[in-house]
């Protein structure tokens, strides 16, 4: 490889993408059977106090690496976010403002679970900072949620609906289809009420069987492929005529309400992440990398294990890229590419020829974009971008 190649294959930023928070709670009342992330079942009193300050000694860590930047978005999520009281959400959104600069709108989501909904706590949250919620519905069908192991009933999903609705307005309800012996009229009638609750946002999930869950050892009898490509596709013209815009590959929402937070990580923005697991990724003037925090909670507040930080080698970066921004459904425009990857776009181009001839993208000189046949195999499509063995 000559110098001029090594050259236009190193990351060059001219100016840094934008920066969102991650923080994340890791613990929740029951663990779902099909639940693969980080998160643990609480056993006893949890130690919230001492998980916040674990929380800003990470941020002050890591605070050196994005000095002179502001954060547009923060994203609190777990586990249970919910179990945590307001109180100490406060104390940690102070904490956060107190180290670095918020823009004045930044969005402030958290998740929460219908089973550990209370009217008091949601007005907290509000007071603390939080300006939109995600409520983990799943389904409006109390054996749904039998079969998902989930702690709350639909009853408690509708009232946790209308408290979140009356004292935020910003509401994102997830619901997942391709369930344990469910048919399309029972994922047609969870859309039904999802849609007539009003929420301006929508997240709807195909339940997929993960390795080290519990469904991967005990696998429950779940729709046929083509019966969840059905629910899929009915999702979508659903959700379409009720005035919601389809912009990610689970995503919906109603003009104005689309989740910055997620857009920042599907367009490479940059993030910090805080809580037992975290993820974060941060660019640099000229490389990208990764940072991860201990996994499990007492290592996290032993602070057992150091925050681990690497680059990511320029020539992952096009694969990394692709496998966020090819999950919009709009696509993106050809020059976000070098802004966020710091790369030439000619280093995608072999791939971006490989996927127009089996009509997976389009393309033009303003947007490249997953055609319809590109989203349904996603996969295929961005694993035209994996790097090349050397």
């Amino acid at each position: 490889m000559n110098a001029v190649l090594r050259d236009a294959r190193k990351p060059h930023f001219s100016a840094l993408p934008p920066l969102s928070l991650y923080v994340h709670l890791p613990w929740c009342v029951k663990k779902c059977p099909y639940c693969d992330f980080n998160s643990h079942e609480k056993q006893g009193e949890l130690p919230f106090q001492q998980y916040v300050e674990a929380l800003v000694r990470d941020l002050e860590a890591l605070l050196p690496s994005v000095w002179g930047r502001r954060i547009h978005s923060i994203f609190i999520g777990g586990g249970t976010p919910s179990l945590f009281p307001a109180e100490q959400i406060d104390a940690l959104l102070s904490e956060v403002r107190a180290r670095v600069p918020l823009e004045p709108d930044a969005e402030i989501s958290m998740e929460v679970n219908p089973g550990t909904a209370e009217a008091g706590r949601f007005r907290g949250y509000r007071d603390a900072g939080v300006n939109r919620l995600s409520i983990g519905v799943q389904s409006f069908d109390d054996a749904m949620l039998r079969a998902l192991g989930r702690i709350h009933s639909a009853d408690e999903a509708r009232r946790a609906i209308a408290m979140a609705l009356e004292t935020f307005g910003n509401v994102n309800i997830d619901l997942m289809y391709g369930l344990p012996a469910q048919t399309l009229e029972k994922a047609r009638a969870d859309l039904d009420e999802g849609l007539r609750h009003g929420t301006p946002h929508f997240s709807a999930y195909q339940l997929t069987i993960e390795p080290n869950t519990v469904f991967f050892s005990q696998r429950p009898r779940l729709p046929e492929h083509d019966e969840a490509a059905d629910m899929q596709l009915m999702a979508e013209e659903l959700l379409a005529r009720a005035g919601f815009e389809h912009y990610e590959t689970s995503a919906f929402a109603r003009p104005g309400y689309r989740c910055r937070h997620n857009l920042n990580y599907w367009e490479f923005g940059d993030y910090l992440g805080i809580g037992a697991g975290a993820h974060g990724k941060l660019s640099f003037a000229d490389r990208v990398t990764r940072h991860q925090q201990a996994k499990q909670p007492r290592d996290y507040l032993s602070k057992a294990d150091p925050i681990e930080i690497h680059d990511i080698a320029p020539r992952e970066l096009p694969f990394e890229f692709m496998l966020n921004a090819l999950r919009l459904a709009g696509g993106f425009a050809p020059e976000l590419f070098p802004a966020r990857a710091g790369l030439p776009l000619s280093l995608i181009e072999k791939g971006m020829r490989a996927a127009e001839e089996k009509k997976l993208i389009e393309r033009t000189s303003q947007r490249i974009r997953p055609t319809a046949r590109g989203r349904r195999f996603l996969n295929d499509l961005t694993a035209l971008f994996l790097p090349a063995d050397e």
